[in-house]
Parts: structure tokens; sequence; C-alpha cells
């Protein structure tokens, strides 16, 4: 009995019970797992762009600022992003509750004072620039650090800092109501 089982189970050419259908299986399951290895192993497309390539030319975040200052000031703190984490008075949509509320008029000379703020900017506007530039020279108590991404300075054109910059010191605690 054990002699036709293993008769029955040897997949060998020269067995008389193994039909050709079935060796056409067997062989194209091992083509198939040949391939699928072969697919899994290749070159990816990426690598193979040369960087004189004109038609992939090499883009990196730095590369492309976020926003350039050309546009108007609603445009630049909506497309910077601002508007997601911060209130900004002014600004459509700046409701976000991430970051602390931007009325840096009334706000910004006070962060200055604070014994714990190791930043050098001696005023609000180079406070705002410094803020977004190196945001953990100083962390507004009750809020997390690291919330603000240190790169993010990076994303923004010098223009587009400094009209945020004069933006932002001109708001006050009562202009969140209009």
């Amino acid at each position: 009995m054990k002699k036709s089982v293993r008769r029955t189970l040897d997949p060998s050419p020269k067995h008389p019970n193994m039909h050709t259908r079935d060796r056409l299986a067997v062989w194209m399951t091992i083509g198939l797992v040949t391939l699928s290895a072969a697919w899994a192993l290749r070159e990816p497309p990426s690598s193979r762009v040369t960087p004189g390539d004109s038609a992939f030319p090499t883009l990196t975040p730095e590369t492309i600022p976020l926003v350039t200052g050309d546009e108007p000031i609603i445009d630049i703190f909506t497309r910077a992003g601002c508007a997601v984490c911060h209130i900004i008075p002014g600004i459509p949509g700046a409701d976000g509750r991430v970051g602390p509320r931007l009325v840096l008029g009334t706000t910004g000379r006070e962060r200055l004072r604070d014994p714990t703020y190791h930043g050098n900017a001696t005023t609000v506007h180079e406070y705002i620039v410094e803020s977004v530039l190196e945001p953990q020279q100083f962390i507004v108590h009750g809020y997390p650090e690291h919330t603000m991404p240190a790169w993010y300075g990076s994303k923004l054109s010098a223009l587009a800092l400094e009209k945020m910059a004069s933006y932002l010191e001109r708001q006050e605690e009562e202009n969140l109501g209009r």
C-alpha cells in the first residue's frame, strides 16, 4: 500500500500516473513563483532616472517655498497652513486650537519679558520671525513642545515671513470679535 502512495505522489516524468496536465500545472506554479520573485527584486523605476533627465527635474521641499509672499495676506496664512493650528484675527477659517492665538499686538511684549524666553528678539516683530524660524526658543505656556515643526520657517519666503510678522504684530485681543 505504501508503494502505491509513493508512486502517486512522485512527480517525476517517468511515473506513469503523472499526467501531462499535472506536470504542466506544476511547471506553471514554479514559473509563477519565479516571475513573482523576479518582479519583487526588480530595480525601482525612480532609481532608473538620471540626474540630468529633464523630464524628471530634481525637486526638494527646500527649493520650493510654501508661499512666495506675493499673495494677499489671507492667502499667505491659509496656504502656509497657519490657520489650521492658530486663531488669527481677520483670517477666515483661522480657528485652530493646537497653537496659541496669534494676537501678538497684545501678547508679544509679554512673551519677550517671560523669564522662560531664551531667544534673541528685542521687538515683537523680531519675536514673530524668530518664532517661525526657531519655534523651540519659546513655548507658550499651556502648549506642548515640538508641535510646530522646526523646518517650518524654511518653507516660507523672506517676503512671506515679513508680511506675516507685520500683520501679526498689529493683531490685538479685541480684534478677535471682528
